[in-house]
């Protein structure tokens, strides 16, 4: 597999071009002015692989003719034109599973962060305010007793409800359509889960259908103790619609680990003592991003030795 040529337009996780150069001609490429691919004809023809982690669109395909496989790194990959991908019978690949407990983990953490303010606890102290009869202000809110709302229950969110169990919190779901095999109680929309609710974990992807969905309507509907967890994309939260939220009590409390248009975080949350904010980091550890960086390169191999990928979307014209 030495001679193949494996494309990696701009930045990712040092651990890909590190291993991909032990089987494959490795092609680093940044972008022109005009965002175009920076690489020349003879060299966008001999492409047959990308390892990506951003964006690879309908001219980036068209201009790579003899492309095979895109591999992504993330468990989300809307930033390769999939449908588009699909149409060239170019398999796109992602990385599942391997951050599911890291991303879990996270949202856990953040939830008991924001109903506790454990960081804001921390931060008082190191301000020196910990003095003989001084004591921390009690946490308003607390996780006993809360009726947990997933807005998204796909692998992640099962392992989130799974870490919530054993907290004796109670557990409901929406999702597009209901699933089967889970016990907790179901709900047909959005808005009425976050009326049966106290607590909203969203955990969905970014697609047109969750664009600004959690917005005014559903805040509202969710309460003045409500507290919103957002570990999926930020795409899906109505930004302006949550800050008013939170400066004006609509719902209690937020923890965000991602934004709208990151890494731009708006002002207006800054502000806000109500509101946990994250880098997001759900992922970011080194043994999980290490097994991302492995995944990425790995579709690629099984793709170039036995002609299929071990990870495909569900969108790929070829199956695992």
């Amino acid at each position: 597999m030495s001679r193949i040529a494996i494309l990696v337009p701009g930045k990712i996780h040092d651990r890909v071009p590190a291993r991909l150069q032990e089987h494959f001609e490795l092609v680093p490429a940044g972008r022109d002015a005009n965002g175009r691919l920076a690489i020349d004809a003879e060299t966008a023809k001999r492409i047959r692989g990308v390892a990506v982690s951003g964006t690879v669109n309908a001219a980036d395909i068209d201009g790579l003719p003899a492309v095979e496989v895109i591999s992504s790194f993330g468990v989300g990959y809307d930033g390769v034109d999939v449908k588009h991908a699909a149409s060239k019978n170019v398999v796109v690949t992602n990385t599942p599973d391997v951050l599911n407990d890291e991303v879990a983990d996270t949202a856990l953490a953040l939830l008991l962060n924001t109903a506790r303010e454990f960081p804001r606890a921390e931060n008082w102290l190191r301000d020196g305010n910990w003095k003989p009869g001084v004591n921390y202000p009690l946490s308003r809110f607390s996780l006993k007793g809360r009726h947990v709302g997933m807005f998204g229950l796909g692998r992640i969110g099962q392992e989130i409800a799974a870490r919530l169990e054993p907290f004796k919190v109670k557990i409901s779901y929406h999702t597009r359509s209901r699933n089967p095999d889970v016990a907790y109680d179901y709900y047909p929309s959005l808005k009425e889960l976050a009326a049966a609710v106290d607590t909203l974990i969203a955990i969905v992807p970014k697609t047109p259908q969750t664009h600004k969905v959690v917005d005014a309507d559903i805040l509202s509907a969710l309460g003045s103790d409500g507290i919103f967890i957002n570990v999926g994309r930020g795409w899906s939260v109505d930004e302006d619609a949550l800050i008013a939220a939170l400066k004006n009590g609509v719902i209690g409390a937020a923890g965000l680990d991602v934004f709208y248009d990151e890494p731009n975080v708006p002002a207006g949350l800054l502000d806000l003592p109500n509101a946990v904010l994250l880098p997001h980091l759900a992922s970011g550890s080194v043994p999980t991003r290490n097994a991302m960086a492995d995944l990425v390169v790995d579709n690629l191999i099984s793709w170039f030795q036995q002609g299929k990928p071990l990870t495909p979307v569900p969108e790929t014209p070829v199956k695992a």
